[in-house]
């Protein structure tokens, strides 16, 4: 753990001097961007740290699976997720080091969701100290095919704030070809697009309960309609459900955002859509506490968590947002001690980096 938690202080502090700079400069908080170099360094230490790892989830499995399987292409055609597959070729024709495909992931991943912080956020340090404390960090080593997904839609978040729907599903189409459930993101397109904390949003939150209480329905009825696809075998994912503090922190930035809704509006005027995003999250993490498996579509949507609670910090009072800041700063690293190590024992391993 002693990797992450350095990782978490040199991302923060680098991230932090970007805003920081850029604030000194200019006297400007709101509608300025951070500096580039200081930013760069922090995604830098992101992807090195992650793709440098040999443990964490699923990367045993890649990694053995690269190093054993001849990547043609008569082999990519006949599997799921071509575009991974595709990947996975090219990568082989430079190097037959299973590790090359743990960095190239963790690059791309780490460097499409810093980009889209660096357009949207507001406190970037914030954001990507919630990516890690929140364990977003760490899920992006575990289910690296659809964080890898979600991190091209992540890119996307332009086309759906400028509704240019065109673009936005030409992205959607190429994260599927690497994880067929980013197909999702096409119908959500068209609900979010619109006035957050209408009725339809209590709707949603309501069918959420409704589902919870009548789960073993439901499921029945889910995995029914999975059988004969890729998914079929979910039916037999028996885990658990999200914990209760789990759902908890996933819907601190939408409460505030609730509460603060006509001075998020006046900051942001198209904030609707990503706290859209982030109600979808919550709903799924409210499902998933029923079954873990549904908190895999979390990994669409918990990423726009990162975008709205850089905001939420300017929707109180002056005097109060120091409080509120650093109150933030330590709950999250709260949560992030008993997450990953009370709860998941959770350790980092590597070849590369050992001290």
């Amino acid at each position: 753990m002693m990797i992450l938690y350095l990782t978490l202080l040199l991302v923060f502090i680098f991230s932090f001097a970007s805003r920081y700079f850029i604030s000194a400069q200019t006297g400007l908080i709101i509608n300025s961007r951070p500096v580039l170099l200081p930013l760069i360094i922090a995604i830098c230490l992101l992807f090195v740290v992650s793709g440098l790892r040999n443990n964490i989830g699923d990367t045993y499995f890649y990694m053995k699976s690269y190093a054993e399987i001849d990547f043609t292409w008569e082999h990519v055609l006949s599997n799921k997720d071509p575009g991974f597959g595709i990947l996975q070729m090219f990568l082989q024709t430079i190097s037959e080091d299973p590790q090359i495909l743990i960095f190239v992931t963790a690059l791309i991943t780490n460097l499409l969701i810093g980009i889209t912080l660096y357009k949207y956020s507001r406190m970037i340090e914030l954001s990507f100290y919630v990516y890690i404390t929140a364990g977003m960090f760490i899920v992006s080593m575990n289910g690296v095919r659809q964080f890898l997904a979600a991190s091209i839609i992540f890119i996307a978040t332009k086309y759906i704030v400028n509704g240019d729907f065109k673009k936005y599903a030409l992205l959607v189409i190429l994260a599927s070809t690497i994880h067929q459930s980013a197909l999702i993101l096409i119908p959500i397109y068209f609900i979010v697009r619109r006035e957050a904390w209408t009725k339809i949003t209590f709707l949603l939150f309501a069918l959420a309960v409704v589902i919870v209480i009548g789960f073993n329905q439901f499921s029945e009825l889910l995995f029914a309609s999975l059988e004969d696809t890729q998914y079929s075998n979910y039916s037999t994912f028996d885990e658990g459900g999200a914990s209760s503090i789990r759902v908890l922190v996933e819907s601190v930035p939408v409460i505030i955002a609730f509460l603060g809704r006509e001075k998020l509006r006046k900051l942001w005027p198209k904030s609707d859509i990503i706290v859209n995003l982030a109600v979808i999250n919550l709903i799924f993490m409210i499902i998933a506490t029923q079954n873990w498996i549904f908190a895999r579509f979390n990994i669409y949507f918990s990423l726009y968590n990162l975008i709205l609670i850089s905001w939420i910090i300017y929707l109180f009072k002056e005097n109060s947002r120091k409080f509120v800041y650093y109150g933030l700063l330590v709950c999250y690293l709260l949560y992030f001690y008993y997450e990953q190590v009370i709860s998941l024992n959770m350790y980092y391993r590597s070849d590369y980096i050992n001290f």
